[in-house]
């Protein structure tokens, strides 16, 4: 169960979602007490990636530990370090394997182990066949172990209905009575799935107010380059920062918006004017880091490419246009001078990325008349 444990890591740029658990790892005849770090693609850190297949091999070896031997030596990285004394785990491999491929699942919002033994149930009660009810225990019993009292999500009753449903009126239940199932308590367990699916169709769905979360685009990687000129299809190219149109900013014309953005953050006008005519946007570059720069310019920078990105793109219709044509996806944006304006294999903050997502939602709300 992931809860409020979510973290990611960045592959080519691209986030991917994880969330992480306590483990041991026995290095050395130590048991080292861990993160487990399970990520959506299936990838899990058990002090170095690993894919699901390899995570198993981890498993049995020993190396990710489910037996902790009486009096073997354990350790909390910079904070505690013992011997086990009666060490008590209900852990098994194939048990820590299920909860972790349950927790890729919900990761990716798949349906888990649990989720499909509802499913199970669910088709039990609308045709309820002895072939439906093994399909259910089945279903029930892949459930780890650890998980199935949490499975209706019921802490009163707990999975107590669930293990009289798939026993069967006559059969005996799991864990909650040596006692045949009487056909009254086969009723009660079966009337209480009916009230809950009642229950549960009545519930108003919940969908987002103001649409997904999510975007529904994959995401676009604007790779640092060096244009040097205008080409009549430039491609995602063109949505760099230092791509050749020019804009107006207050009367005075730069070559690109990357040429206004180093102009405006110097003092000296003799600088900013040879800046604006830079030969190329890497020369204005240095043209800057050589002049003094405004006061405060590091507090008003992020306001100042706004608002050369929204004049380069209301300057050139054609390049909003391909600014648009990425839909929602996110843009992730390299550069090699700065880790605040670009994403740098996931080193830096991605601000420019950001700042065009933002210009093209308010092209897209200008193009539907909502602004």
């Amino acid at each position: 169960m992931i809860g409020n444990r979510i973290t990611y890591r960045k592959a080519d740029g691209v986030r991917i979602p994880g969330t992480w658990r306590h483990a041991f790892i026995c290095n050395g005849g130590t048991f080292f007490l861990t993160d487990l770090v399970i990520y959506a693609d299936g990838l899990i850190d058990c002090w170095g990636l690993v894919s699901i297949d390899e995570f198993e091999q981890k498993l049995r070896c020993g190396w990710v530990a489910t037996d902790l031997p009486e009096g073997a030596e354990a350790s909390a990285h910079g904070l505690a370090s013992w011997r086990f004394g009666e060490p008590r785990t209900w852990l098994t491999p194939e048990l820590l394997l299920a909860e972790v491929r349950d927790t890729v699942d919900e990761l990716n919002g798949r349906p888990d182990s649990t989720a499909r033994c509802l499913a199970a149930v669910d088709a039990f009660l609308a045709d309820r066949t002895e072939e439906n009810r093994a399909a259910t225990l089945a279903a029930y019993l892949a459930i780890p172990e650890t998980q199935r009292h949490y499975a209706l999500g019921d802490m009163d009753r707990k999975d107590w209905p669930l293990q009289v449903l798939v026993a069967g009126p006559g059969g005996v239940t799991e864990r909650w009575s040596d006692e045949p199932v009487s056909p009254e308590v086969y009723d009660e367990a079966v009337s209480y799935f009916e009230e809950r699916a009642r229950l549960i169709a009545e519930r108003p769905s919940r969908i987002p107010a103001d649409g997904p979360t999510t975007p529904h685009a994959p995401a676009i990687h604007l790779y640092h380059s060096y244009p040097r000129q205008r080409v009549e299809d430039p491609g995602k190219v063109a949505l760099r920062s230092d791509y050749p149109a020019p804009i107006d900013i207050n009367g005075i014309t730069y070559s690109s918006v990357a040429h206004a953005y180093w102009a405006l953050s110097v003092a000296d006008s003799t600088a900013q004017s040879a800046i604006a005519v830079a030969d190329t946007a890497y020369a204005a570059r240095k043209l800057a880091a050589d002049a003094t720069q405004r006061e405060g310019w590091e507090h008003a920078r992020s306001a100042i490419m706004i608002t050369l990105l929204r004049a380069k793109y209301a300057q050139h219709s054609d390049l909003a246009e391909i600014l648009l044509a990425t839909d929602d996806a996110t843009l992730i944006y390299d550069d090699a001078d700065s880790t605040f304006w670009g994403d740098n294999a996931g080193r830096g903050r991605n601000w420019i990325g950001r700042l065009l997502e933002l210009v093209r939602s308010e092209l897209h709300a200008k193009r539907a008349g909502i602004m």
